[in-house]
């Protein structure tokens, strides 16, 4: 049976969180809606937009929701369009990613963002031929709903025994619980370490190549 490391991608694989935010100021500026600060808005990444903005504007309708996340989505393409798209790597991950490899661990992703945005992301960096399951906000229900780990360890011929998720928020430690996965969390992200572990997680690395050192644990039980 095939072994799987799923990663999420926003404020686990990389940084985004500054341009999620300012594609998102503008979205609500747009709509002349009060913005969120960056702490409230931190708070949703990794939900797929409708729901994103369903919890930054409750007292919403869902054609409310759904007229906003397509505004976003505009937005963060004239961002990218202008070259304004940061989206670094964390330190350590490029080393992670390596490492369990070599191990013997199939990569894949599943996240908020859309089968494009993940496309450029996972392009720009070199990285998009390691991974054999995308999953996406597009073809799936959002975090914590388990359907893209799911659909990952369908691809990968895994299990949810040999499968471990790691993500920085409590949507991610949720959706890999619900999915018999093992999740693991990552404290470099946007969630705080105890929310992860309130959500799940079965431990919380600090950095990147932590994760390695967990699995390793874990598998000698």
């Amino acid at each position: 049976m095939n072994r799987l490391a799923v990663f999420d991608c926003d404020g686990t694989l990389v940084d985004s969180g500054a341009t999620i935010y300012a594609a998102l100021r503008e979205t609500f500026r747009q709509h002349e809606l009060a913005i969120p600060t960056p702490q409230v808005a931190r708070r949703v990444i990794g939900l797929s937009l409708v729901e994103a903005m369903a919890q930054l504007l409750p007292a919403g309708d869902y054609d409310e929701h759904a007229v906003l996340a397509e505004q976003y989505k505009r937005n963060f393409t004239a961002l990218r369009a202008a070259g304004q798209v940061e989206e670094p790597l964390f330190d350590g991950v490029i080393e992670l990613l390596d490492a369990l490899e070599e191990d013997g661990w199939l990569l894949a992703v599943a996240t908020g963002k859309s089968d494009r945005g993940l496309k450029h992301c996972l392009d720009l960096h070199g990285i998009h031929a390691r991974f054999v399951s995308l999953q996406t906000a597009d073809r799936h229900p959002s975090k914590p709903h388990p359907s893209m780990v799911e659909q990952a360890m369908a691809d990968a011929g895994a299990m949810p025994e040999t499968t471990f998720v790691v993500g920085d928020t409590s949507f991610d430690m949720a959706m890999a619980a619900a999915a018999g996965a093992l999740p693991l969390g990552a404290a470099w992200g946007y969630h705080e370490a105890h929310e992860l572990l309130e959500a799940g997680a079965v431990a919380v690395a600090e950095q990147p190549l932590d994760v390695l050192n967990l699995v390793r644990e874990h598998a000698h039980g």
